[in-house]
Formats: C-alpha cells, sequence, structure tokens
C-alpha cells in the first residue's frame, strides 16, 4: 500500500503507560540534570522522524514541516527518514525495534497502522502493541465521484445500475490493500452491489481513469477530486466524513444516502516505539499539538486537503484499535489479500 501524492481518510486509552523494568533508565537523561530548565529535551538527544512512504505525499510533506517545529521547540534537530516499501510495514518494523527512548518516531497513516497488517500474513511486530499512541496529526474525508458522462446522478442511482448488473460496474483504486479499494469493498458488503475491483499504481492514474470513464466510480481523496468537481469534469456523490464539506456544502455523506455506519477518513499519526516513558511521549504529544495550531502549518494542510485534529495518545490508540477492527471484518469478510 503506498500513499500517492495526490493523497495528500476523530478520535478517546490511557497510556499503557507504566513503565516496564528499564524504564527508569530510559527516563534518567530527564532527571539527571538539575541545571536544566524543567521540560528541556535533553541535549545531544537527535530525533529521527522515520516516514514510511517515498517522498512527495502528504504524510511526507505535512510531517517534515512539523517535524520541523518540534526540533525548534526541542532544541535539537530531526532527521526525516523516508522508509518506504511493503505497503509501508518496513518502516513501521523500524520504529517498532527501535530504542524507546523518544529520539526515533513513525510519522505514518492509517494503511501500515490498521490496514496492511490484515493483508500482509505474519509481521515481525504487532501493529497494537508494538507502538505508544503520541497523537493525530490529521484525517483526509474522501468523494464518492464518477465521471459526468455516467448516468448516475446519486448514490441510489449507481447501487441500482450495480444490483441490475452484478459484477459489471468497476471502481478504481490507488492500487490493493489501500484505503481507496476498501472503501469500495465496504460498500459492496453494506449494500450487497457487487462491483470489479480496478487496482492502479497511485491515485493518479485511477483518477484519470475516472475522469475519462474507463471505470464508474471511484472513492478519491478530496484534494485530488475537489478541483475537477468545481470544474464539472467530476460528480460528486457523496463524502466519507461524518460531516459535509465546507467546499462542497451540497454533497451528502454517505450517513445520508444511507449508509449510516460508512464513515471512513483517512488519518496521519505519529507513534514511538512500545515502552517509552510516559513522561516523553507527553512532551512529544505536546510539542506537536502546539505545532498543528502554526499557521504556517494550518495552511500547509489546508492546502493538502488534511482536517488537522491533534488530541491525546488516548484518542490515537482508541482510533487505531477501532479502524483495526473495522478494516480486519472488511478484509476477511472480502477474502481480500494482498496482490
Amino acid at each position: 500500500m503506498t500513499e500517492s501524492t495526490t493523497d495528500l481518510p476523530s478520535a478517546g486509552l490511557s497510556r499503557r503507560g507504566v513503565l516496564a523494568a528499564g524504564g527508569a533508565a530510559l527516563l534518567a537523561p530527564w532527571l539527571a540534570a538539575p541545571a536544566r530548565a524543567q521540560g528541556d529535551w535533553p541535549a545531544g538527544r537527535v530525533i529521527t522522524w522515520v516516514v514510511p512512504y517515498p517522498p512527495g505525499g502528504s504524510t511526507d510533506v505535512l510531517g517534515r514541516n512539523v517535524a520541523q517545529r518540534i526540533g525548534a521547540a526541542l532544541s535539537t534537530n530531526v532527521i526525516v527518514d523516508n522508509k518506504a516499501g511493503a505497503t509501508g510495514t518496513i518502516g513501521a518494523a523500524f520504529v517498532a525495534k527501535a530504542v524507546p527512548d523518544g529520539t526515533t518516531l513513525l510519522g505514518t497513516s492509517i494503511g501500515p497502522q490498521a490496514i496492511a497488517p490484515h493483508l500482509m500474513g505474519k509481521l515481525p511486530y504487532d501493529h497494537i502493541t508494538a507502538f505508544e499512541p503520541v497523537v493525530i496529526i490529521g484525517t483526509i474525508p474522501h468523494i464518492l465521484v464518477v465521471g459526468t458522462d455516467q448516468p448516475f446522478k446519486t448514490v441510489a442511482d449507481l447501487l441500482a445500475a450495480a444490483k441490475a448488473q452484478p459484477g459489471k460496474l468497476a471502481f478504481a483504486s490507488g492500487g490493493n490493500g489501500t484505503i481507496l479499494q476498501m472503501q469500495g469493498e465496504l460498500l459492496q458488503q453494506q449494500t450487497g452491489a457487487r462491483f470489479i475491483h480496478v487496482p492502479y499504481k497511485g491515485d493518479t492514474p485511477a483518477l484519470q481513469d475516472t475522469l475519462a470513464s474507463q471505470v464508474q466510480f471511484m472513492f478519491a481523496p478530496a484534494a485530488a477530486a475537489l478541483p475537477h468537481v468545481q470544474a464539472g469534469k467530476l460528480r460528486a456523490l457523496a463524502v466519507t466524513s461524518a460531516q459535509r464539506l465546507k467546499s462542497l456544502p451540497a454533497v451528502p455523506t454517505m450517513a445520508e444516502v444511507g449508509m449510516k455506519d460508512f464513515v471512513v477518513e483517512q488519518w496521519q499519526a505519529v507513534f514511538a516505539p512500545a515502552k517509552t516513558p510516559t513522561a516523553v511521549v507527553q512532551r512529544l504529544n505536546q510539542e506537536i499539538n502546539k505545532a498543528l495550531k502554526d499557521p504556517a502549518v494550518v495552511a500547509l494542510a489546508d492546502k493538502l486537503g488534511v482536517t488537522l485534529v491533534g488530541g491525546t495518545p488516548q484518542q490515537l490508540g482508541d482510533l487505531q484499535k477501532a479502524d483495526s477492527a473495522k478494516w480486519a471484518k472488511v478484509i476477511k469478510d472480502g477474502n481480500i489479500k494482498a496482490e
């Protein structure tokens, strides 16, 4: 599951948080220098921010911007390291095995942390227990779009046509195992309609063929689809967010068209290795929350189509567990395999 460059998906878990044996040693740099102002990041603690995707996607671009501000706030260097491959699990595995002292972080998204583990078979780590949640960066809503020369004006039109011709209509995605594919599979499972899944090598070619009506529809990232909708080249049938988008106030949510459990937002978040001391996690959480209020970060997120969230480690942990369970069921029920 790769992150597309067009992909520029709310969130309550108390800290797993009692320090394991050896946790006191990890805290030692925080406690050993009384001359240092309380709350300062220990001198020399360079942070590696691992992005499990190639450069250029929104998780990378926004992550670099936030990381720069974390470095300034903690008076240290933050190195962004792109470790792409294996649907994001290579970078995740690297962080899972890192020393849990706050110097290695995973700036990732829903794919490696809630979807890929159910497609990839046995991984060298547990995607839940191998990490400490730090904070949600933001969410990306999606839009169910069709080409304007398609006859479908509503989701009901699309479903009626699909049920009249089972297995004849096709939907595009940016690849097998992506959140875009998962939404098409969820639509089938919730409605009984049957579609053909056409995976592409990235969201951009998938969107291009949707524009050209080579496929009937696609769940597309809002930022990628919106210019085409506004230009009259794509028709938006529904949005996957819990609320209507301000940029498309006339387009209903999936819940409003009758699918009450169809709320899908692609999230971006930060995790640390399991057993990272609670004080370290909380400090990182505090500084990232501050960064998410920076006007330059807000402007960049708006450009990338990301709704900034922030919040507590508990909220991220709850979100990850809920989405992992949700997509595990969709993958099992649909007998979906990584290809």
